[in-house]
This record gives structure tokens, C-alpha cells and sequence, in this order.
């Protein structure tokens, strides 16, 4: 399985892959040509109420990683775009673009890290 991190506002990866961004709203000074997206999943995102209240703060992180992990599985949508991802990544490079700029305390980190459980 081949899932890799990246922040949107980074170069895109000369390696390549099926680029997905996931966050809910479309990052700031980004166009959709510079993007070079496969798909936008802004429905697997951490919802309003949890991203407003984690407002990435690295001391609330435990907490929100598990609300987050808690919605990923209790929510059907959430788990069908999680088959989606599993099975993408195991056919090819999948790259999960993500705008935070904390890169260790961040919504990206606990999905790919649920997608390598599975």
C-alpha cells in the first residue's frame, strides 16, 4: 500500500500518484490547474463541529484523533470513502494533499494512519 502525505502548498511530487485533496474548504491561493487533482473528498474531512473545536491545537490533538477515528467509523459514507482509499492505494501511489501547516498534528495524519490499519 502506497499512501503518502503531502501539503498542498508543497511542489507536486515528481513521482506522481492519484492526488485527492482532503480537506473541506478549498485551500487559500491554490487554483484548481495547480492543484493537478484527481478528486477533492472533502466528505471523509473531520466534521465542522470537531474541526472548529481541535482548531489545530497540538494539546487537543489525542483527543481529536480519537473524535476523529470515532466519526471515521461510525459514519457510512466516511467508511465507503475509506474502501475507496484502501483499495486505490493498493493498486497505486495515492497522495492525501492536506493545507495545515503542522504537519505531525493535522486530520491527514490520523487518516492515513486508520487507511494502514485496515
Amino acid at each position: 500500500m502506497s499512501i503518502i502525505l503531502k501539503r498542498i502548498y508543497d511542489e507536486p511530487p515528481r513521482l506522481g500518484g492519484h492526488r485527492i485533496l482532503i480537506d473541506r474548504v478549498w485551500p487559500r491561493r491554490i487554483s484548481k490547474e495547480d492543484a493537478s487533482l484527481e478528486e477533492w473528498m472533502k466528505d471523509i474531512t473531520p466534521s465542522p463541529s470537531l474541526r472548529k473545536w481541535f482548531n489545530h491545537d497540538p494539546e487537543k490533538f489525542e483527543k481529536f484523533k480519537q473524535a476523529y477515528k470515532d466519526e471515521l467509523h461510525q459514519d457510512e459514507e466516511k467508511q465507503k470513502k475509506l474502501r475507496e482509499l484502501k483499495e486505490m492505494a493498493e493498486n497505486e501511489r495515492v497522495v492525501l494533499l492536506y493545507g495545515a501547516k503542522d504537519e505531525e498534528h493535522n486530520h491527514a495524519v490520523v487518516l492515513k494512519e486508520v487507511l494502514e490499519e485496515m
